[in-house]
């Protein structure tokens, strides 16, 4: 099968403590939680490296869900990011308490050739420099995407900026959006962030869903109101994992196949949280993905 979808960010560890209970050294990383999430509807393409300590059982995982690791690396001389985070009682955002680039802080990127001429290509969160790298190195995509945070707009600016003009859709937070667009009101923010270059803004936001405009429109789309919350990291490389995985299967590319997109990436999102890191995707029936599409699509519609 060849690749419609390729992912490029950080594969890793991370020992998550929220009020539901804790998990050490488990898979984590914005590109295990898309390409796991992907997987689901298209043959998934992976861009990262990891370290000697990378237990092969997560290797296995990612194989069991065929996803494509020709652009997967190990090195035999450092160690795997690793990210130490926990949760207060209301499940807001993680307090960091360790975030550790190890061997991925000085990995060059290469796409491999069979790589190069995916139609989707999605660039996680991470240093704007890399994220140019493998944009230059992608064959006319019909769609690149890509995901930000705080700590790159505050600290390389410029670079990020380049990075947007290069790319179709742009993820943020709503706290990220109204800072990289230096504006106080949210609906000013998307307005400014779409002069940047992209064609589309996704903002997450969080418990309440998630948001996409262009020029000519807005369009929301609810959280699934799950009672089962468990642990949210992941949550929104899951919603992207959905959205593009969705964009790459039915190839739908109209105002219409978005919005499908933005109802797909919020029920992976839900999906995701209701267990720690990957392990929804376990034994995952997909019968469920399709179940709660369905429920996200009736709180949309008339």
């Amino acid at each position: 099968m060849s690749i419609k979808l390729v992912v490029f960010g950080l594969i890793g560890y991370d020992s998550i403590e929220t009020p539901m209970g804790k998990r050490d050294r488990v898979l984590g990383g914005a590109a295990s939680y898309f390409s796991t999430v992907a997987s689901y509807f298209t043959k998934v393409g992976l861009v990262s490296v990891v370290g000697k300590d990378f237990e092969e059982k997560y290797v296995d995982f990612l194989k069991n869900h065929d996803v494509d690791l020709t652009g997967f690396e190990r090195s035999s001389e450092g160690y795997t990011f690793s990210w130490v985070g926990t949760y207060g009682e209301d499940f807001g955002d993680a307090t960091t308490h360790k975030n550790a680039l190890n061997v991925f802080e000085h990995f060059n990127p290469v796409l491999p050739e069979k790589y190069k001429n995916a139609e989707l290509l999605f660039i996680a969160n991470i240093h704007p420099a890399l994220q140019i790298q493998i944009i230059n190195q992608a064959k006319n995509p019909k769609i690149i995407a890509l995901d930000t945070m705080n700590l790159w707009i505050n600290t390389t600016r410029d670079e990020l900026l380049k990075a947007i003009k290069k790319v179709d859709i742009l993820f943020v937070n709503e706290s990220e959006a109204k800072l990289l667009a230096q504006e106080k009101k949210f609906a000013h923010a998307v307005s400014r962030l779409l002069e940047l270059g992209p064609k589309r803004i996704v903002v997450k936001l969080g418990e309440l869903g998630a948001m996409m405009g262009t020029k000519e429109t807005r369009f929301f789309v609810p959280a699934f109101p799950s009672l089962d919350v468990t642990d949210p990291t992941g949550a929104g490389d899951s919603f992207a994992g959905g959205f593009m995985g969705s964009l790459a299967k039915f190839g739908d590319y109209s105002e219409k196949g978005f919005r499908k997109s933005m109802l797909y990436g919020s029920a992976m999102g839900s999906l995701t949280v209701e267990n720690f890191s990957v392990e929804t995707y376990e034994k995952l029936d997909p019968k469920r993905i399709e179940e709660r599409y369905q429920a996200l699509k009736n709180m949309v519609t008339i």
